[in-house]
């Protein structure tokens, strides 16, 4: 019932409405010229109520391009025609002649096999038109969502990454080694300033490489090493090509800002791992796991970063993006896994 209730909705538009009024009009004024028949009239009033509420709103449930298997399209194409051929003969043969009826201007009967593709061809032109102008529209809402949720998770990143207390905390730290080892305070400042370059490149596009999304992890990572390289450790489990797909920007981020975060940054001893692979033959999805020491012991209120992670994941991958964070053993896993190819990877 929602379907045929939203098909009702989106013929009562104008752009449809009106073509529909017209045709009626003219189909009720040729029959009432031929015949003068009240009852004939009324026949074919209900014959285009039934091309109203059964025929596109039929195409869309029984035949819309969006099925599992060749067989179950036919299928659904089979009772689409069936179903037509139905409501015609009822309203074009049978109901003529239990009314009396000896001859009527529309469903004449030796017609009637063109009243069916009239119907036929009506109900799966409008039917398509509502089917993809609703996919427009859920496409535009999609983009939309994805693009606040683009800007959010870039203020978080702005606001974790240039906010006082972290420049202020690794400026002083680079400051007192200027003074202690200056080789190493030029190595912190040229990781700080390739990090914040990255990050403010980032911002700019709600997608990129994969590539860029790793880098930023590393550039991320070696900062922390600067500071204690015993403590950080990091292992990168990579191909030697990366597949060739684009991510939404800094999404992986806050996934990896959390096993380092609660990982070595909360004291437990052991490295980060990354590791990336292609699944399937041919290749379908890109897995990406982080590793870190420390159980997971559920989400901590009030954080963010993981759940629009997730939303930007389904928005830009309508919902074929999976991301799980669970324990395993003393450590916690995460793993995101992203389809090799989409609807539209430039989509934003």
């Amino acid at each position: 019932m929602p379907l045929v209730l939203q098909t009702l909705r989106a013929l009562a538009a104008p752009r449809r409405a009106i073509p529909l009024t017209v045709v009626g009009l003219a189909m009720l004024s040729a029959e009432w010229l031929a015949t003068h028949s009240p009852s004939a009239m009324v026949i074919d009033a209900v014959l285009l109520l039934a091309f109203c509420l059964i025929g596109p709103a039929s195409w869309r449930l029984l035949a819309a391009p969006s099925r599992p298997s060749k067989l179950a399209s036919f299928a659904g194409y089979a009772g689409f025609l069936v179903l037509n051929a139905a409501v015609v003969g009822a309203l074009g043969y049978f109901a003529p002649s239990s009314l009396g009826l000896a001859w009527t201007y529309v469903v004449e009967p030796s017609s009637l096999g063109v009243v069916l593709v009239l119907f036929t061809v009506g109900a799966w032109g409008l039917g398509r038109d509502i089917e993809l102008e609703e996919g427009i529209t859920a496409a535009q809402l999609r983009a939309e969502r994805l693009a606040v949720e683009t800007e959010h998770a870039q203020l978080i990143a702005l606001r974790t990454h240039l906010d006082p207390h972290f420049l202020f905390n690794t400026l002083n730290a680079i400051a007192e080694w200027c003074r202690e080892d200056p080789v190493v305070a030029e190595a912190a400042t040229l990781k700080l300033a390739a990090l914040l370059r990255t990050i403010l490149a980032g911002i700019r596009n709600p997608t990129w490489p994969l590539a860029d999304e790793l880098s930023l992890l590393q550039r991320l990572f070696e900062l922390y090493q600067v500071r204690d390289d015993r403590r950080y450790r990091l292992v990168l489990e990579l191909p030697p090509t990366l597949p060739n797909i684009k991510l939404p920007t800094m999404v992986l981020l806050p996934l990896f800002e959390n096993a380092i975060t609660h990982g070595p940054g909360a004291g437990h001893a052991g490295e980060v791992r990354l590791s990336l692979t292609v699944s399937g033959d041919p290749a379908s999805d890109v897995l990406i796991e982080i590793r870190n020491p420390g159980k997971f012991t559920g989400r901590r209120d009030g954080g963010e970063g993981i759940a629009i992670a997730e939303r930007r994941l389904a928005l830009t991958y309508e919902g074929t993006a999976r991301l799980s964070i669970r324990a395993d053993g003393e450590a916690t896993q995460t793993t995101v896994s992203i389809p090799v190819q989409t609807k539209d990877e430039s989509a934003p």
